[in-house]
């Protein structure tokens, strides 16, 4: 039995570059290289992991963004899926999480068959953490969030995973289909290889767009879809500097502290 596995990923601008206008508040992408998202390599490489014991699983990635990201499921093939397919339209611009998971499901429905959908905890560059179950919702399929651990049985239906959870884990079992979302301690990312990117390179990756999807451009998809918008971004103010305490001893140090936090009426 062939595993047909789903994996949907983000193009995502690199945090490390972010700006801030100070004027518009909201966030500079012009000049701002794109990355895929940290999350969602996880989210691949358990796949990988999974097509490297059964070598017949078919592995596609999917996104909704701009045309360039496409050099993103490039990546994502050459790091050895199978194939790639982006959701890219106008009418999807402004997409909110709702909106997005909309266009996302169309994808997964056009598509068909699939054992399991990979995805990522959450995007580096919304944080929000819902994409990933309300495509679950939406399907109608069983999820487990912030997966670290996953094993699958020799039946290839039957998975157990190991959840996170803020003061603890717990243990889940479930069966395909199913959605499963991951967080970056559930394995290291691969390296693109050299053969993998002439090969990716050659492939074709459709684009499909609102009318392809079956989608309302008004009503499902969309910044007019979208329940929910950002008020604004901004970058928090920079702390003050620190104080330096130098004392011979922990005790005239801690003396010194004392006396710093009284006069600071923190104490």
């Amino acid at each position: 039995m062939a595993l047909k596995i789903i994996v949907c990923a983000k193009q995502v601008p690199d945090t490390n570059e972010i700006k801030i206008d100070p004027v518009k508040n909201t966030l500079i992408r012009e000049g701002v290289p794109s990355i895929l998202n940290h999350d969602d390599a996880n989210a691949l490489e358990e796949a990988l992991k999974i097509k490297d014991m059964y070598p017949d699983t078919h592995i596609t990635v999917i996104t909704m963004g701009p045309p360039q990201a496409k050099d993103m499921l490039i990546e994502c093939m050459a790091m050895g899926a199978d194939e790639g397919i982006l959701a890219s339209d106008r009418a999807l611009g402004g997409s909110d999480t709702w909106a997005t998971s909309n266009a996302l499901s169309a994808v997964i429905e056009k598509i068909g068959e699939y054992d399991i959908i990979f995805a990522g905890r959450q995007a580096i560059d919304g944080d929000t953490a819902q994409v990933g179950p309300q495509i679950a919702e939406k399907l109608g399929i069983p999820q487990v969030t912030y997966v670290t651990e996953f094993e699958m049985d020799k039946n290839m239906k039957d998975i157990t995973v190991k959840r996170a959870l803020e003061d603890g884990y717990e243990v889940i079992k479930i069966q395909t289909p199913c959605m499963l979302t991951a967080i970056k301690e559930l394995n290291n990312p691969r390296y693109m290889t050299v053969g993998g990117i002439f090969e990716a390179c050659k492939k074709e990756i459709p684009t499909w767009g609102a009318k392809d999807l079956g989608v309302d451009p008004v009503k499902e998809v969309g910044l007019d879809a979208s329940p929910t918008n950002v008020f604004r971004s901004f970058t928090p103010a920079p702390k003050g500097k620190g104080i330096m305490i130098e004392a011979d001893s922990n005790q005239e140090a801690a003396q010194k502290l004392l006396i710093n936090l009284k006069a600071k009426h923190v104490i």
